[in-house]
């Protein structure tokens, strides 16, 4: 399991997570991860961020919401309203594509990799580390510049599948 964020072209960290993701270590990786970021942010001029996350479970429990109702107002951001049907609107699962893809281009033998489990994960994550920091602007661009369209696709289909 991964974790990572970004806004308009900046990107943010990326987390590699161990074994099943409660709202304990979502709520650890958030903020360790995304409030730190948000405070080099805001430092840079940005602010006002929306945060956008799915609905899995450890996004919308109880704990959850309330870490996010505690923060939400210091850190100067909110949380976007996530329609139920419309995995395809998320802009982090288009720059997985990328990233695979990306992957696939500079280690062929990504997917055949051979030995032991910890092996494999340290080996991935460090070809995984090295394509998600070398993602240019224009990638990043490209994704928030097509926001405009998804959202007009999303209510021409009534909240439900478009073709992102």
């Amino acid at each position: 399991m991964i974790w990572e964020c970004f806004t308009g072209n900046k990107l943010g960290s990326i987390v590699f997570l161990n074994g099943i993701v409660n709202s304990d270590l979502y709520i650890d990786v958030l903020q360790n991860n995304l409030l730190p970021y948000l405070d080099m942010l805001t430092n840079e001029g940005i602010s006002d961020t929306i945060f956008q996350q799915d609905n899995a479970s450890c996004h919308i429990s109880k704990k959850t919401r309330d870490w996010f109702d505690k923060v939400t107002t210091e850190y100067g951001f909110s949380v976007m309203d996530w329609p139920p049907n419309s995995p395809d609107m998320n802009l982090i699962e288009n720059l997985w594509a990328h990233i695979k893809i990306e992957l696939y281009k500079r280690y062929p033998d990504t997917a055949p990799l051979r030995g032991p489990p910890h092996i494999i994960r340290a080996k991935l994550r460090e070809r995984l580390l090295e394509v998600w920091w070398k993602i240019g602007e224009d990638v990043l661009n490209r994704l928030v510049d097509s926001m405009v369209n998804r959202i007009q696709a999303l209510i021409d289909a009534k909240g439900w599948y478009t073709g992102f």
